[in-house]
């Protein structure tokens, strides 16, 4: 259960504070990046538990979030490139900071 909460609250976490960053402060594209993230990224690590995080199921898992995400934003925004702007750079942040974070503590944890 910890190995889907705990990727689910830091990628919401996360996503936030870069909607944010950039700007954003309409709770229906908040909230919208929330249901978004439970809908994509519960889904995606079950997938990587079941049949192992390679790296094409990371890739293609990542690829698919982005292109849902972005199509979620746009009914959502009603703007398709700030919709493709959101889903890329969310994603790409949360990607970038969960793998620094679980390589991270990888590395202490063997220490």
């Amino acid at each position: 259960m910890l190995k889907i909460l705990l990727p689910l609250v830091a990628t919401i976490v996360i996503e936030l504070l870069v909607l944010l960053y950039l700007g954003e402060r309409r709770k229906r594209v908040l909230w919208a990046s929330v249901a978004m993230n439970i809908a994509t990224n519960v889904p995606l690590n079950l997938v990587a538990l079941l049949i192992g995080s390679s790296l094409t199921t990371v890739i293609v898992g990542e690829l698919v979030v982005i292109v849902v995400e972005a199509l979620c934003y746009e009914w959502v925004l009603h703007r398709w490139s700030q919709a493709w702007m959101y889903s890329l750079l969310c994603n790409a942040v949360s990607f970038l900071t969960g793998s620094l974070l679980y390589w991270t503590y990888l590395f202490f944890l063997n220490v």
